[in-house]
């Protein structure tokens, strides 16, 4: 496979008259072989063991609109062992994505998470958002929580978990620090390891383009750490010079490092995978030149019994001028459908709106659902939040286009308010990898559901100690009243 047969996999197109090496937003279509288009910008959904949150394969085939979702390795958990690769220590077994038997154009992992072939499968080393492990990385390996515990991801099993996988897009390791500023030096680790990362893995999987052809059909996405230009320029300039036919997009940590990308690569895809908090981070990253973004709080607003009510271009009936919104309320940009508010409200979640759950469902019947912990609960709010953020992200497209996105912007956050709602609910049954890793004796992360029942219990256990045992004497019998001694 030469360069030009490479570059027949994939390719990005920008739309917009904007230059692509400006700060500014900017349309595009995202073409991998085999995948739908996908027009940017747009969100990726993050999966959990390899499906969506609270959404089975038909639910979202009938009631979402999904072009790529994103896979953390970690959630099969590839530890390294002294005689074997890909092996779990606990376990002493091969993973069984890995066993799964494929065709030499087919993708294990897709036949194992059986997703559709027309979705577009990103894979990268952690989850969205990972979690601080408490071990450090080292000059061949990232620390990644697995199912049974912390191990090390070292350089080599990645690139052979990419080869065995064969996913359509994949993420290149970084080294990253979490939790904590990193210091001077370490920051000049982490940018020699990145460096090394990819020009050990891009050369691993496609050649040296030498006459010979390239390893892997999967896309790669080069990392773009979150620190200065000047504390990174040589890796930068590497991708741009020697690294650039080997790669076929960036990802980026933070919304500072869109302003970092050299023009030469001002081409090329951009994937975001900052935490963003609400959609106000959203549109401040899309006005920077963001084409794919993960969004964590979109599942986690499903979690919490919250129902996203945002659109965008903000209702003109809302906005107003400068003047008026300055008296008028701000909108919130959900509901929390845990209120006691909603116990009789036979409305949907957002009138006019055209999802499965507000055509079928009010909120009464959903706030029923959470209150008896129905799992239906979380899948209807998870229909309806992917829908506001497809509508979301369509009406982002149709803002670019106008030449309009920035004084939408201006009048989104004037309407909307600045933070989602807190949620006051407990949410469903906590996966793994969300529990904190605070060790032995941590407190629930949860309260008791059923802790009512405690008190019948005691009664239950006072009553006992009432009844008479068989072998209890005349004395013990009268004073517990059983039997009279004459």
């Amino acid at each position: 496979m030469g360069l030009e047969t490479l570059s027949q996999l994939s390719s990005f197109s920008l739309l917009s008259p904007s230059a692509p090496s400006i700060l500014s937003p900017r349309l595009g279509s995202l073409n991998v072989a085999g995948r739908k288009p996908q027009q940017t910008p747009h969100y990726v959904p993050i999966t959990s063991r390899g499906t969506v949150p609270h959404i089975a394969h038909d639910v979202m085939k009938d009631h979402a609109k999904i072009d790529s979702v994103y896979v953390g390795l970690e959630d099969w958990a590839p530890a390294r062992q002294a005689e074997s690769l890909l092996v779990l220590q606990k376990a002493r077994h091969e993973s069984p994505v890995y066993k799964l038997p494929a065709a030499a154009h087919e993708s294990p992992l897709r036949k194992f998470i059986a997703f559709p072939e027309d979705v577009a499968l990103i894979l990268g080393p952690r989850r969205i958002p990972p979690i601080a492990c408490p071990t450090s990385n080292t000059e061949n390996s990232i620390s990644i929580m697995t199912s049974v515990g912390f191990r090390q991801l070292e350089a080599g099993q990645y690139i052979e978990a990419i080869q065995k996988l064969r996913p359509d897009i994949v993420i290149g390791l970084s080294d990253l620090v979490q939790g904590a500023k990193p210091g001077v030096k370490r920051r000049m680790k982490m940018v020699d390891r990145t460096h090394a990362y990819t020009r050990d893995a891009t050369e691993q999987l496609y050649g040296d383009w030498v006459g010979s052809e390239a390893q892997s059909k999967t896309l790669y996405f080069a990392p773009v750490l979150p620190l200065e230009n000047t504390q990174q320029q040589l890796y930068l300039q590497d991708l741009a010079e020697d690294l650039r036919p080997r790669i076929s997009g960036l990802a980026l940590y933070e919304s500072a490092s869109l302003s970092i990308i050299p023009e030469d690569l001002g081409d090329l895809p951009r994937l975001s995978l900052s935490e963003y908090k609400t959609p106000h981070d959203i549109l401040k990253d899309i006005s920077l030149g963001a084409d794919l973004v993960t969004i964590p709080f979109l599942s986690a607003a499903s979690d919490g019994g919250i129902a996203l009510d945002f659109t965008f271009p903000a209702p003109a009936s809302s906005s107003g001028s400068s003047t008026s919104s300055c008296t008028s309320p701000q909108r919130p940009l959900a509901f929390d459908m845990w209120s006691p508010s909603y116990t009789t409200d036979l409305s949907p979640i957002t009138v006019d709106c055209q999802c499965y759950t507000c055509t079928k469902h009010h909120r009464a019947y959903i706030r029923h659902l959470l209150s008896a912990k129905e799992m239906l609960a979380w899948t209807l709010l998870q229909i309806h939040n992917f829908h506001t953020m497809d509508l979301f992200f369509a009406g982002i497209r149709n803002s670019i286009e106008k030449g309009t996105f920035d004084e939408d912007i201006a009048t989104f956050a004037r309407v909307y308010e600045s933070e989602l709602p807190q949620q006051t609910g407990t949410g469903p049954r906590l996966r793994g990898y969300q529990l904190p890793s605070a060790g032995p004796g941590q407190p629930r992360p949860n309260p008791r559901a059923y802790g009512r029942l405690d008190d019948a219990v005691e009664k239950y256990a006072e009553s006992l100690s009432s009844v008479a045992t068989p072998d209890a004497g005349a004395d013990e019998m009268q004073a517990r009243g059983f039997a009279e001694k004459k």
